[in-house]
């Protein structure tokens, strides 16, 4: 008897902790629908890097040089200013000549995922770049992408066509890593600039998922589909799979690869397509030795030179996010954080030093 109280106590707590749990997500959501009503799906962030690159380069100089230095300094930045400031009015004058024109170069930066969700900003700064942007511009893409889902990196890479399209110079950085999908975003450059010490590579095309019809069937369990079509399901969690399934997966993987192949070829005539389409990936410097990058730098470096003759600035389009929807990024980047870390580690070699 004691037993039985114990036990209904246990899921008496069990039941009000869900119903605790389902009320706070009701909540959230009701209150993230409300605060959707009425609010814009976001803005244009803009910041100019020459007057960021400039700030540091002035705490620096006022904790290192003394004061004759300091002025020596002054009177050298009121020159250059002097010289910037004839440049940027000729610039901004539509009578102004072609030699007086200062080149503008707009950086951009995608962090790809396996979803590639990225490209929901992405799409939106090109937009907004491309409405004021000319030929004599640049754009300057910083590019961090393990690959993902075809189709989704698929569209990122068509919003870099826009770009080509307007015969606008595309540079892409690639600091860390761009493989699988995310060179397929890379090789869409004018100049490819990657770190000595980036991933590049994995031109190649994978499905995997796990199955667990043995299982179901062991413990008597039926699984129904119900489908028209003789390829609608081939691979499936649940179902079983034939050997006429997995010829027909792989007659599409191979289809895909070629297409693939094809894609990086067509923009990176260069490179000897069938040496560098196994799936394996290189760090930068043997990628430059293959024609896969134009030239071993990182994107600081790129930055920075860009300051000297041009006005650089940064486009970041800021996703007005709800409650709700923060909450759930929380639990979609979590997920989503494991699961690239499991499939990084099962398809590419790591190396500690």
């Amino acid at each position: 008897m004691e037993y039985l109280i114990d036990y209904s106590m246990f899921l008496a707590r069990v039941a009000t902790v869900v119903v605790a749990i389902i009320f706070i997500l009701g909540s959230l959501a009701s209150a993230g629908n409300r605060q959707r009503k009425g609010v814009a799906k976001g803005h244009i962030k803009v910041t100019k890097l020459n007057e960021h690159i400039e700030e540091m380069l002035d705490s620096l100089k006022k904790a290192v040089l003394d004061k004759q230095g300091q002025k020596e300094d002054k009177k050298q930045k009121k020159k250059l200013q002097k010289a910037a400031d004839k440049a940027s009015k000729a610039a901004k004058s539509q009578e102004a000549g072609e030699q007086d024109y200062r080149k503008r170069v707009y950086v951009l930066n995608f962090n790809g995922d396996i979803a590639a969700h990225a490209v929901s900003s992405l799409r939106e700064e090109i937009t907004a770049i491309l409405s004021l942007a000319s030929e004599k511009d640049e754009v300057l893409l910083r590019l961090e992408s393990p690959g993902g889902m075809v189709h989704a990196y698929g569209l990122a890479s068509s919003q870099l066509t826009r770009i080509r399209d307007k015969k606008i110079p595309l540079t892409i950085c690639v600091d860390k890593v761009a493989a699988s999908g995310g060179y397929m975003m890379a090789c869409l450059a004018d100049r490819l600039i990657a770190a000595p010490f980036a991933i590049i590579g994995s031109i190649g095309v994978l499905v995997q998922l796990p199955n667990f019809h043995r299982l179901l069937k062991k413990n008597e369990i039926d699984y129904e589909t119900i489908s028209a079509g003789e390829f609608k399901t081939t691979l499936s969690t649940f179902g079983e799979i034939t050997q006429k399934g997995r010829d027909k997966v792989q007659e599409d993987v191979e289809d895909m690869h070629v297409l693939f192949k094809q894609w990086v070829k067509d923009h990176r005539p260069s490179v000897d397509i069938d040496k560098i389409s196994t799936g394996e990936t290189w760090v930068g410097i043997k990628a430059k030795e293959r024609y896969m990058v134009d030239e071993l730098k990182t994107s600081d470096e790129c930055i920075v030179a860009a300051c000297n003759d041009a006005d650089v600035y940064e486009i970041e389009f800021v996703q007005k996010k709800s409650v709700q929807d923060k909450v759930g990024s929380i639990f979609r980047s979590l997920f989503e954080s494991a699961f690239a870390m499991i499939f990084e580690r099962s398809n590419s070699r790591n190396y500690f030093s």
